[in-house]
């Protein structure tokens, strides 16, 4: 692929000069309503043609990598191609024109669509009950351990701790932290769980732990149902991580490896977009011994119309506005819809088998730890790079030049130089073999201009030092 970005010199949007700004008044705010140095004296809006417009954020648009316009093999986080009838039914003005404050009976229409998602997870997760709230799989995370709380206090006990794999999604931490739990990390044997290692930690207070199947190194976690009956022997529960269900939807379900508690990443499994900062979803599910402890209030059909049912004595209460992200949940449900039960397991058979054929490409050339067969991804060990005076950052800087986005490097933290590779159901054998050939080609160049790469994007290489020490995080911040 002969690649090279769109490099604009594009002032802001408010830089533009086409004319004298809109001078727009305030409105008269009582006085003690909003801070003084939060109030404007003033709103300058540009007075832009619809031409100037739409070229302004088309060359932005230009300068950015995206999924649309490129392969994204970044390992967990499964940044598969988002359809576009999904944006278009979400763009409806049935979906986009309803308002959450509502009556029931006047949005039948989506109290039904998310209803019927929430039975769909059901069956997908193995889980009696699902709530749509989260909005990402963090929040899913951090709602299932408020669960896990309630429900061992309602058990009275006061269990403090959670059980976490090396290899763990990265947010399992951050999550149990978050909601006041001590972590106890186990580690891993042969790249799965050590079952010694879980026999020793697992104790009277351990409340949760929470597992990922297959693992972040694409491994299936074989002895989950041991694994599940010991946490249980112990009054604990077990806790899915759906970033990697991608890899198992269809075929298994985590309800059939006894999990307690399971979320889903609507952006991962089913297509909606992925990440940015914009609203996510992360439904979680639960099964019947933990239901009355879900977030209010859940969707119900009586037999006759649809509700919004807040009686629950024993729930956790709302943990976000309203009911979640329903242009999300939308997008989710048409995904589910357009693919069927049979679509759904083909995409894990085409994930599955995309992984498997890219690592055996890549293992003539690189080092793959646990020659296992793979789900999902594959982690390859970039340590063989430093005889060339490389990094694994110099060769994922230097896959920019040909249009790919790097993979996630440098986690899990259990490979030395690590690259996670999740190719995802949605890319064709031609664009992993494109991958795979900028790969080997990347080995055999010259050290220091991969040393100094990208050279074909709209920016350079920045310093990511520099990059993290001074933050401008807004347009206040960048003014200064």
């Amino acid at each position: 692929m002969n690649y090279h970005q769109s490099r604009y010199d594009e002032p802001l949007i408010f830089e533009i000069e086409e004319g004298e700004p809109i001078k727009v008044p305030n409105y008269p705010i009582k006085d003690n309503m909003i801070p003084k140095n939060l109030k404007r004296k003033g709103l300058d809006i540009p007075t832009l043609s619809e031409e100037s417009v739409v070229r302004h954020y088309t060359r932005l648009s230009q300068m950015n990598y995206g999924i649309d316009t490129g392969f994204y093999p970044l390992g967990s986080c499964t940044m598969k191609y988002n359809r576009k009838v999904m944006e278009e039914i979400a763009g409806w003005r049935e979906v986009t024109n309803v308002h959450p404050y509502q009556d029931d009976a006047a949005v039948q229409g989506s109290l039904e669509i998310m209803y019927r998602l929430q039975r769909m997870l059901c069956e997908i997760g193995g889980v009696d009950a699902v709530t749509l709230q989260p909005a990402a799989g963090a929040q899913g995370e951090f709602t299932g351990l408020l669960i896990t709380r309630a429900y061992h206090e309602l058990n009275g006990e006061k269990r403090n701790e959670v059980i976490l794999p090396d290899s763990s999604h990265g947010t399992n931490p951050a999550s149990a932290v978050m909601a006041g739990y001590d972590v106890v990390e186990i580690p891993s044997k042969a790249g799965c769980v050590d079952l010694e290692a879980l026999s020793s930690a697992v104790s009277k207070d351990t409340a949760v732990l929470m597992l990922t199947n297959p693992n972040l190194l694409g491994l299936f976690e074989k002895d989950v149902v041991r694994i599940s009956k010991l946490l249980h022997d112990h009054g604990a529960l077990l806790y899915y991580d759906g970033a990697n269900l991608n890899a198992i939807m269809g075929i298994t379900t985590p309800g059939k490896m006894d999990f307690d508690i399971v979320h889903f990443n609507l952006h991962k499994t089913f297509g909606t977009p992925h990440g940015g900062g914009g609203p996510g979803g992360g439904p979680l599910g639960v099964k019947k011994h933990l239901e009355k402890f879900l977030p209010i209030p859940s969707v119900e059909y009586n037999g006759s119309k649809y509700h919004l049912d807040y009686d629950r004595s024993h729930s956790i209460g709302k943990i976000k506005g309203f009911y979640g992200n329903f242009n999300v949940l939308v997008k989710a449900y048409v995904y589910i819809k357009l693919m069927g039960s049979d679509g759904l397991k083909e995409v894990t058979e085409r994930a599955v088998l995309n992984a498997n054929y890219l690592k055996a490409r890549l293992e003539k050339h690189f080092d793959i730890p646990f020659k296992n067969h793979r789900k999902h991804e594959f982690v390859v060990d970039g340590s063989k790079l430093k005889e060339r005076g490389l990094r694994t950052l110099d060769l994922a800087k230097r896959l920019l030049d040909y249009g790919f986005h790097a993979p996630t490097i440098y986690f899990p933290h259990l490979v030395e130089e690590a690259m996670m590779i999740e190719p995802t159901e949605t890319e064709s054998k031609e664009t992993l073999d494109d991958f795979v050939d900028a790969m080997i080609k990347i080995l055999n160049e010259d050290v220091e201009l991969v040393k100094n790469a990208p050279y074909n994007t709209s920016v350079r290489r920045v310093s990511e030092v520099e990059a993290a020490r001074n933050l401008i995080l807004s347009m206040r911040m960048y003014e200064k």
